[in-house]
C-alpha cells in the first residue's frame, strides 16, 4: 500500500498521517480487499475546496470532502493483485470539518475521520445517489467507524 498525507493547513495534524492510514486498511479490510492501493488524502483550507469544488464540481461553495476517484466503479476494484492500483485523491476541508463537529455533536477527530473514511468508500467505489447506495454506503461507513463510539484502530 501507498498511503501519501498532505497538509496544506496552518494546523498540526501530524497524527492524522498515521490514523488515517490505518483507517484506510480498515475500509480495505471491511471490504475484504487487499491492501495493494495508493491513495492520497490532503487537508485544505475553505477558500481551497470552495476553489476545487468550482472548478471541478461547478458548485460554487464549499464542501467538507472531495473524492476524485480514479476507477469508474466498484467493478473495477481487483481484489488482490501484485500492483498497486492507484484509486485517486481525496481532498478534506479543516475549516468545514471544524463546522460539522460542532453541528453534529462530534470531536474534530472523529469528524476528520469520518470525512477520510466517507471519501475512501466514494473511491472505492461506493456512492450515495440513491436511496439503495446510500443505505449500503452509510452502512459500510458505520461499520468501518462505529457511530458514538471512540475511535480504536
Amino acid at each position: 500500500m501507498e498511503f501519501s498525507f498532505n497538509n496544506e493547513t496552518n494546523n498540526t495534524l501530524e497524527e492524522y498521517s498515521e490514523l488515517y492510514e490505518k483507517l484506510f486498511l480498515k475500509t480495505l479490510k471491511t471490504l475484504n480487499l487487499s491492501s495493494e492501493y495508493i491513495v492520497s488524502v490532503t487537508i485544505v483550507s475553505k477558500e481551497e475546496i470552495h476553489r476545487i469544488n468550482r472548478e471541478y464540481r461547478h458548485i460554487d461553495r464549499p464542501t467538507d470532502v472531495i473524492s476524485f476517484a480514479f476507477l469508474d466503479d466498484k467493478k473495477e476494484i481487483v481484489k488482490g493483485g501484485d500492483i498497486p492500483i492507484d484509486l485517486g485523491e481525496i481532498y478534506i476541508c479543516y475549516d468545514v470539518a471544524e463546522e460539522n463537529a460542532k453541528k453534529y455533536g462530534n470531536t474534530l477527530k472523529r469528524e476528520l475521520c469520518f470525512l477520510s473514511v466517507h471519501g475512501y468508500l466514494h473511491l472505492l467505489g461506493y456512492d450515495h445517489i440513491t436511496k439503495e447506495d446510500e443505505t449500503i454506503m452509510f452502512g459500510l461507513q458505520d461499520v468501518i467507524l462505529p457511530p458514538n463510539k471512540e475511535i480504536i484502530l
